[in-house]
Formats: structure tokens, C-alpha cells, sequence
């Protein structure tokens, strides 16, 4: 595209913005139409999918569309819609940034079996590496994880039935589930 064509769409989308704010739907709707290719290509700089593409040019227009009372049809069009277009891709980026920092990716490990007697095996030796880490626990300990966690009694409850106070337990607890995890980590 030539420089004067360019700056020539620019004056025309600048007139058809100004025609929209005065309610010319026919005006809004040749502008969208008008700025999607261009907004196809800022976009395309930042993102590589085809589809992260299409989701930010549409994420632009509802920007776009929701403040478009905004624009001050005595500046330039051009720059107002490079700086939104701008704006949504650098939020886009960073949302998709922090969704794949929190992702993991599955692979053969995380496979299971469709056949649930198959799994019954691995659950198993799981439930004989947790009592085996349990029966390490010292007595105290192991008395607070088995009646709160397993057999799921209330803090009260436990307190009559071993004579320690409700904050020792939560103590010998917090310091069983300590002590567990790194049991674990070592089998």
C-alpha cells in the first residue's frame, strides 16, 4: 500500500468514526469493516496462531465499539486505534503468559489406564506407602493425623479422647503433615 493510500484510509476511517459518533450505523459499519485487515496485521506481529490473531482483532473491536464515544474526531484516527489495538494485545500476551506459566503439559507419566482394576494397583501401593509413613510418625503425631485427618473427627472429639489441648493438636497436626511429606518425598 502506497503512503498517500494509506494516509488517505486513514483521513476516511477518521470521516467514517465522526459519522458514527453522529449515529450513521452505515458509517460504523464500513469502518469495522475498513479496519479489520489493518488490525489483522498489527496483530499478527505479536502472535503467531491463526486463531490468537482472529481473538485479538475481535478483542480490539469490542474495545473499540465500547469506547468509541471516546474519540476526538479533530485527531488523528490512526494512532488512537494503534494505541487500543496495542493496549488489548499486551493485555492478550500477558493473560496468556500467566495461563501458561500455571499449565502443565501432560505426557506418558500422566497416562492411566482406561481399565479400572489396572489402577486399583497403583492406589494401592500408594495407601501402603501412606500407612508405612504414618506408623513412622512419633505417637503424638501420628494419633493427631490418624483421628482429624483419617477418621475425621472434630478437634473437640480428639482433645477428650487423647487429653491434649485443642492447640497441641493443631500443633502435633501441622507438624505430622510436615513430617509426612518428607517421608513421602524420600519413598
Amino acid at each position: 500500500m502506497e503512503a498517500g493510500a494509506s494516509r488517505k484510509s486513514a483521513t476516511d476511517w477518521a470521516a467514517l468514526m465522526a459519522c458514527a459518533q453522529r449515529g450513521d450505523r452505515a458509517a460504523y459499519t464500513a469502518l469495522l469493516h475498513d479496519i479489520v485487515p489493518y488490525l489483522r496485521q498489527v496483530a499478527a506481529a505479536h502472535h503467531r496462531a491463526h486463531s490468537d490473531i482472529e481473538y485479538a482483532v475481535q478483542d480490539i473491536l469490542l474495545t473499540l465499539h465500547a469506547i468509541r464515544h471516546t474519540y476526538d474526531p479533530a485527531r488523528p484516527f490512526k494512532p488512537w486505534l494503534v494505541a487500543i489495538a496495542k493496549r488489548r494485545i499486551a493485555d492478550r500476551l500477558r493473560s496468556q503468559f500467566r495461563r501458561h506459566s500455571r499449565e502443565t503439559f501432560l505426557t506418558d507419566e500422566h497416562e492411566t489406564f482406561a481399565a479400572p482394576e489396572t489402577n486399583l494397583i497403583e492406589q494401592e501401593s500408594e495407601a501402603k506407602r501412606l500407612r508405612d509413613a504414618v506408623a513412622q510418625l512419633p505417637e503424638g503425631q501420628r494419633q493427631a493425623v490418624v483421628m482429624l485427618k483419617l477418621e475425621e473427627k472434630s478437634l473437640a472429639e480428639t482433645a477428650a479422647a487423647t487429653g491434649l489441648s485443642v492447640t497441641a493438636l493443631k500443633v502435633s497436626s501441622h507438624r505430622a503433615l510436615k513430617n509426612l511429606r518428607k517421608l513421602l518425598e524420600k519413598a
